[in-house]
């Protein structure tokens, strides 16, 4: 089987804007390209994954990806986060894969072995595996196996969307919940929780709080 991952990122000096009480810009767009480049790495590390596909208008970003072994696709026109995944997802049906894992760059938890576990959920087509946000509101990860039998929905409560349209077209479902998935970073709360997981664990805490 041969799967993609599709990475989309807004542009940095726009990203993690719900974090502006706590981080300056500067430390906002920081962060979210110390997650990206985590991302990345463990999609290149990951033994399912054989590409990752990066979709931004951020031009910073888009080569970045490519150094770190990613193909690009550029953004264009009016912002729209599903049209730019429907259109990394024709670029990956091109190259004639089985499988696509749309994932977000702010996953802090996010290992390989993440990855390999909701690979493994993966039985016969038509199928998809949804990884909820901690609220179970949000889908942090989502597996489509063939590429475009479900049209993408991410935006507010898109978990329940995304299980009512693979309903609707009759796909087998796999709902995957896990910790390290669940945790994304958007507001103050899900910093904290992150250092104190960090903490908890005795790792490095790699992002604060500190304006700095």
């Amino acid at each position: 089987m041969v799967i993609w991952a599709i990475v989309p990122i807004k542009p940095l000096e726009q990203s993690k804007s719900r974090l502006s009480d706590i981080l300056s810009r500067k430390n906002m767009a920081e962060l979210s390209k110390d997650l990206l480049i985590k991302t990345l790495q463990v999609l290149d590390g990951s033994a399912s994954i054989e590409k990752t596909l990066v979709v931004s208008r951020d031009t910073a970003v888009l080569a970045l990806a490519r150094t770190l072994g990613a193909k690009t696709v550029t953004e264009r026109g009016n912002p729209e986060l599903n049209a730019a995944l429907e259109r990394a997802t024709a670029v990956a049906i091109g190259y004639g894969v089985s499988a696509v894992l749309i994932l977000p760059a702010d996953l802090p938890l996010l290992g390989e072995d993440d990855i390999e576990s909701m690979v493994a959920l993966l039985k016969k087509n038509p199928e998809v595996v949804i990884a909820p946000d901690r609220h179970e509101k949000g889908t942090n990860a989502l597996l489509v196996s063939p590429p475009g039998i479900l049209p993408y929905s991410f935006g507010e409560n898109s978990f329940q969307r995304h299980l009512e349209l693979a309903e609707q077209a009759g796909v087998l479902v796999h709902v995957y919940r896990n910790e390290d998935i669940g945790l994304d970073i958007d507001v103050p709360e899900d910093l904290q929780l992150l250092n104190h997981e960090r903490q908890r664990t005795q790792k490095t805490i790699l992002y604060g709080v500190n304006d700095g």
